[in-house]
C-alpha cells in the first residue's frame, strides 16, 4: 500500500468519468484494534467520505472508483479509528525516515485551537527532555508556534534558515539573503536553538528504522483555549500539488501572456507534473500567487525543473536551485537561468513547448 506523499494523481472519479473529489488519506487500522482494514478518505464538495481502500482503482492520472459514490457504502469507521488509524500512518512514515521517540498528545484542544496549545505542549517537552535543537518546518502555523516558544524560553529564533550544522558547542545556521545571493550565518547564543529551515531545505531519505512512542502528559487549559478555527475549507484540485509534484514547469514572461499558459498546463499533464510561475507574470495578475515560485513564493525541489522564459533572477532561483535536473527554455542564450540550467533550449517557447507536449504523448501512446 502506497504512502500518500508517493501518489502524484490523487483525483477520484467515477465509473462515468465524473470527478467527484479528492484522495486526502490512506488509513491502516491493525488487527487487534478495529477490525484490521485500509481505507481511503476521500475529500470531496460536501465534506469526507470513507471508503474502503478496495473501492478505489488507481489508473493512471487518477483513482477510479469501482462503483458510483451515491451507491458505494460508507466504511463504519468509528472517528477514533480514523484518528489511529492516521496517526499509525505517520508513525509508519517517521519511522523509515529515522525518527528515535515520537511523543504524542491525544487532546482535542490540538483540532481547534491555535499555537498556545501546541507551544504549551513543547515547553513541556522541553522541560522534560531539553533537546539543544528545536527545528520547525517554514509554515505559518510553525512560525507562530516557534515565536511564542522562543519567548517562553527565553532564547532567539533564526527564521528561513537553508542549513544547520553544530559548530564550536552550539549550533549555526544559514540564511539566504539578497534573493539567494548570499548567506548569513547566524549562530544561536542560547539553549536551546530555535530554528525555523526553509521547504525543501533538506532531501527526505528513508534510513530505516524504529521509532518509540512515547505519551506526552500535558493538561491544556482554559487560557491557551481563545484563538481558534471556526471554519476549515477543502480546496478542490484536479492538479498535482506544486510542493509534491516531481517535474515542475514554470512560466516567466517569455510566455507573452495569460492566455498561454494551457501550454504548460497540457505538458504538465503529459509529463505527470505541476505547473509554477516567475514573480513577475504573478504580479502582472496573469496566474494565482499559489502558483509562484521563489523567494517570496514557494521552495521546490523537483527531479526535473523546467523554466519557461523565464530569465533567473535570484528571487526566483533560490526557491528552485535544488531540483536535481534543471532545463531552460528561453529566446536569449545569455539569460541568467541558462549559466544554472542542465540543459538549455534556445529558441520560441511558444513553439518549442506544444511540440515537446506532442512528443510526450507520442511516447506514451
Amino acid at each position: 500500500m502506497p504512502y500518500l506523499s508517493e501518489i502524484q494523481h490523487r483525483r477520484v472519479i467515477e465509473p462515468n468519468g465524473n470527478e467527484v473529489g479528492q484522495l486526502a488519506d490512506i488509513a491502516v487500522v491493525p488487527q487487534g484494534q478495529f477490525p484490521a482494514a485500509q481505507w481511503a478518505i476521500i475529500s470531496t464538495p460536501s465534506g469526507e467520505r470513507v471508503l474502503r481502500w478496495g473501492d478505489l482503482a488507481q489508473e493512471i492520472g487518477h483513482f477510479r472508483l469501482r462503483n458510483r459514490l451515491e451507491t458505494t457504502t460508507d466504511a463504519q469507521l468509528p472517528t477514533d479509528a480514523l484518528r489511529l488509524a492516521r496517526d499509525l500512518l505517520d508513525k509508519q512514515i517517521v519511522d523509515t525516515h529515522g525518527a528515535k521517540v515520537v511523543y504524542v498528545n491525544e487532546d482535542v484542544a490540538f483540532d481547534d485551537f491555535i499555537a498556545e496549545p501546541a507551544t504549551d505542549a513543547l515547553a513541556s517537552l522541553h522541560k522534560e527532555a531539553a533537546p539543544d535543537l528545536i527545528l520547525f518546518g517554514f509554515t505559518p502555523d510553525s512560525r507562530d508556534v516557534a515565536g511564542r516558544l522562543a519567548a517562553r524560553l527565553e532564547v532567539g529564533l533564526i527564521s528561513n534558515a537553508g542549513d544547520v550544522a553544530a559548530k564550536d558547542g552550539g549550533f549555526v545556521a544559514k540564511v539566504p539573503y539578497f534573493g539567494g545571493a548570499k548567506l548569513a550565518a547566524m549562530k544561536a547564543n542560547k539553549k536551546p536553538a530555535i530554528v525555523l529551515v526553509r521547504p525543501k531545505s533538506f532531501e527526505a531519505k528513508e534510513v530505516g528504522g524504529t521509532a518509540e512512542v512515547k505519551d506526552l502528559k500535558i493538561t491544556i487549559d482554559a487560557g491557551s483555549k481563545r484563538a481558534h478555527v471556526t471554519e476549515r475549507v477543502v480546496e478542490a484540485s484536479e492538479k498535482v500539488k506544486l510542493e509534491d509534484a516531481r517535474v515542475v514547469i514554470s512560466g516567466g514572461r517569455g510566455m507573452g501572456g495569460p492566455d498561454n499558459f494551457p501550454l504548460l498546463e497540457d505538458l504538465a499533464s503529459a509529463l505527470g507534473g505541476a505547473v509554477g510561475a516567475s514573480r513577475a507574470v504573478v504580479d502582472a495578475g496573469w496566474v494565482p500567487y499559489s502558483m509562484q515560485v521563489g523567494q517570496t513564493g514557494k521552495s521546490v525541489r523537483p527531479g526535473v525543473y523546467i523554466a519557461v522564459g523565464i530569465s533567473g533572477a535570484m528571487q526566483h532561483t533560490v526557491g528552485m536551485k535544488a531540483s536535481k535536473v534543471i532545463i531552460a527554455i528561453n529566446k536569449d542564450a545569455e539569460a541568467p537561468i541558462m549559466k544554472m540550467a542542465d540543459l538549455g533550449v534556445v529558441g520560441d517557447a511558444l513553439k518549442i513547448v506544444p511540440a515537446l507536449t506532442a512528443a510526450v504523448k507520442a511516447k506514451k501512446r
